[in-house]
């Protein structure tokens, strides 16, 4: 058998392999004297027909099949051999006229390959690495949130200043329909609370999204709104009453701190804002790291440039998957699906440059370290390791949870790298600030 590559392109090349009598023939005959005791042919007895009408009757099917393996073993093996980094797996070229009685069989399969290029994890970018600070309004309304939390909801018949609604926003155009409580103090204008004022259960209240509130992304808490309709959206939408509440604020005494955070933590106003702000602040630092991730992901998509074998990739999307697809669907699937593959590509080529490498104590450690934040989060401040191990172990014994952990792992080292290589500049903001900046306020 004679294989050989042919390139057409850096991304593209065709497989061309010619298959002689040779490399098939032994199977084939083998085969034929396997079926010789079992082949029924009008006129003879099983077991008795003659070799050439049992090689007439199935001998094309059985030389089909014998090259068929022949062809996918060699392949299989060229490309190993090769040591060719393919994106998807080969296609073999369709040819309506091929003569399965040539001396000679030739078979070809376009492959699409994993493209060569250089990343610059130090290029000169303007990524900002954001900290973000728990100013004293956002701790202050922790805290007044805390009071209502554990206070006393004081049924009401009629809406007051300082009443806390029920109830449910919707518009049946925007498909909104969010059961949700607000205070009348959410509202931009006074005059929207004013329409509150005086209504009783069951009345409806219409009130209309444009300014509505300080901030448009309110919208996405309060009605569910996506974030791409929340900036200038303009529908009026029913506020529909259920219940009317005041609430008397809960007493801030070591009570209440020692329930919020255990008994002796927190035991005065000026520790708890110090808890407020810590948690927050941890919290924030998380959501920072996320776009900052985020920011760098995209600066390297749109500046690392290389081809992809685009024309393969949708060709071969038609043959993946229990449903096929059709030409117009893989188009699609391929444009969705581009920016992902070429961020793999370059996570991949950044683990490499760095010798990143995961191992499974990377993966135990991590692991490890989300349980105690999950038993933490449930009052399990002190499990011994023998009980965290024991958990690790169990959710390591599931290959789908393996796999989530592990891509949980690598943002994390990337993360890591991305800080140090591309060198962001640090910038200090509240959060109110650094949701503006996420949204691209």
């Amino acid at each position: 058998m004679d294989i050989k590559r042919v390139a057409i392109d850096a991304v593209n090349e065709t497989i061309v392999m010619t298959v002689v009598h040779m490399d098939y023939k032994g199977q084939v005959a083998k085969r034929i004297n396997e079926k010789m005791p079992l082949a029924t042919v009008k006129g003879f007895r099983k077991g008795q027909v003659p070799k050439d009408l049992v090689e007439k009757q199935y001998g094309k099917k059985i030389k089909e099949e014998e090259v068929k393996k022949v062809v996918d073993l060699a392949l299989e093996r060229f490309v190993q051999s090769e040591r060719l980094n393919l994106l998807g797996t080969p296609l073999p070229k369709v040819n309506e006229n091929f003569d399965w009685d040539a001396e000679e069989l030739v078979f070809e399969y376009e492959i699409g390959l994993v493209p060569n290029f250089e990343l610059d994890l130090e290029a000169k970018n303007d990524i900002v690495k954001y900290v973000v600070t728990a100013d004293d309004k956002l701790i202050d309304g922790q805290v007044e949130r805390i009071q209502k939390q554990f206070g006393t909801a004081i049924p009401q018949e009629v809406v007051v200043a300082g009443s806390d609604l029920t109830g449910t926003f919707t518009n049946e155009e925007k498909g909104i329909n969010n059961a949700t409580t607000i205070s009348l103090d959410i509202f931009k204008d006074k005059a929207t609370a004013d329409k509150f004022i005086g209504k009783k259960v069951g009345d409806v209240v219409t009130v209309n999204t444009k300014g509505l509130f300080e901030d448009d992304h309110q919208l996405m808490d309060f009605m569910k709104v996506n974030h791409d309709d929340v900036h200038g959206l303009d529908v009026d939408v029913d506020f529909t009453i259920e219940a009317i509440n005041t609430t008397e604020l809960a007493e801030l005494n070591q009570e209440l701190f020692d329930k919020l955070f255990g008994a002796g933590n927190v035991a005065s106003l000026e520790e708890l804002k110090a808890k407020i702000k810590e948690d927050a602040e941890a919290q924030f630092a998380q959501q920072a790291d996320q776009k900052l991730l985020a920011d760098v992901t995209e600066f390297l998509i749109e500046n690392t440039k290389f081809d992809l074998p685009a024309e393969f990739l949708k060709k071969w999307l038609q043959t993946v998957g229990e449903k096929k697809m059709t030409p117009e669907e893989a188009e699609v699937e391929y444009a969705r699906s581009e920016k992902g593959l070429r961020f793999q590509l370059i996570e991949g080529r950044a683990m490499a440059q760095s010798d990143i490498k995961i191992t499974f104590e990377d993966l135990k450690t991590f692991t490890a370290k989300n349980i105690r934040q999950q038993m933490a989060q449930f009052g399990q401040t002190n499990p011994t390791d023998e009980e965290v191990q024991g958990i690790v172990a169990r959710v390591l014994s599931n290959q789908d949870e393996v796999k989530r952990l592990s891509d949980q792992v690598v943002a994390e080292k990337l993360l890591e790298l991305f800080k140090e290589k591309a060198n962001p500049t640090t910038k200090e903001v509240t959060y109110e600030e650094f949701i503006a900046a996420s949204y691209g306020e």
